[in-house]
């Protein structure tokens, strides 16, 4: 985004709204555009300006690999456009799909276990099938979601209630270095209860289906689910026991309408997609020079390995078995590993 519309967008007093209508009627000037709203914001963006605000976004979002985008940019997701609001300006780190192939998976923070792995069954069919598996980071079903994605090797992509650099919750900051990711808030912005019902209206809004997992009747994924609904995506939910709180949200969206996920081929029937062969997972970056060293050694014992590759063998230990979750490791009798 550059640097003056990115100065008008930060201006106080300046909504989605307002910026956009702006934009419309002085497309080549972000002064004339401010001078549109009235002398008061004509005011305020000149502060703006001067302060250097938007500059140091600008090299704060650089530093990070982050970008910052616009309507009418590069790489501004068409899907946010459908939004009456669409974000302005919005930061985004990694590449973003196209809505029609993505697919969000959402649900209670507090999930039973048997959710989390469902949620994980279904993201890893997604996955395996192509689509973008998109979620909210949080604990529960969204992390699940993601983390069947990621070890299918497939893409995935989370909107957060906090700025690019506050990720939230703080547990899943080396999840969050795997994906792709946008927010909303300006750097330096915590996580506020009032902005997880605007990050989900961003999840709506770039994916094609909602699928509800787990969600009691008070549940940020059901207003996903309206909003999905407000956008013309699709909404599916997955059916739970009757008496269970836990899945009284997502029962009620089927008995309203919304078609069961009973398992994770029927959801991909449901949205024409199809498995494609299984490709492996690339290991992350920090377990690169262990996953090397494994293919080196063949099959070996951990304090080997350690010893071969220069590592801690506490290390070593909590590697292997993140690495046997990817696929990438193999536990073998006597306590010997291989990879995959």
């Amino acid at each position: 985004m550059e640097a003056r519309w990115l100065a008008l967008a930060l201006t106080p007093g300046v909504g989605p709204r307002r910026f956009l209508k702006a934009k419309a009627r002085h497309p080549e000037d972000p002064e004339a555009a401010a001078g549109a709203l009235g002398p008061d914001i004509l005011a305020a963006y000149r502060k703006v300006r001067e302060e250097g605000v938007a500059q140091r976004v600008l090299e704060r979002a650089e530093a990070l690999g982050v970008r910052v985008l616009g309507p009418g940019d590069s790489g501004y997701p068409e899907g946010l456009l459908h939004l009456a609001d669409p974000p302005v300006p919005l930061f985004a780190k990694g590449e973003l799909p196209p809505w029609e192939g993505a697919v969000a998976i959402v649900g209670t923070r507090r999930a039973s276990p048997w959710a989390k792995g469902f949620s994980w069954e279904l993201a890893r069919a997604l996955a395996e099938a192509g689509a973008t598996v998109v979620s909210g980071l949080a604990r529960g079903i969204d992390a699940a979601a993601h983390r069947g994605a990621l070890e299918a090797g497939g893409e995935t992509l989370a909107l957060l209630g906090s700025a690019l650099d506050r990720i939230y919750p703080p547990e899943h900051r080396e999840l969050a270095e795997r994906m792709a990711l946008v927010s909303e808030f300006p750097f330096g912005t915590g996580p506020r209860p009032e902005h997880f019902p605007r990050r989900n209206r961003l999840i709506a809004a770039l994916v094609r289906a909602v699928v509800v997992v787990e969600a009691p009747e008070r549940s940020g994924a059901l207003i996903t689910a309206r909003y999905a609904l407000e956008l013309g995506r699709e909404v599916l939910a997955v059916p739970g026991r009757p008496t269970d709180g836990k899945s009284l949200g997502a029962n009620r969206l089927i008995q309203d309408g919304a078609a069961p996920v009973l398992d994770p081929e029927a959801l991909l029937l449901h949205l024409g997609l199809e498995r494609r062969p299984k490709a492996r997972p690339a290991p992350p970056p920090h377990l690169e020079a262990l996953y090397r060293a494994l293919r080196e050694a063949g099959e070996v014992l951990p304090d080997d390995l350690a010893q071969q590759a220069g590592l801690e063998a506490s290390a070593v230990l909590a590697g292997l078995a993140e690495l046997e979750l990817l696929g990438l490791a193999e536990a073998l009798p006597g306590g010997r590993y291989r990879a995959r």
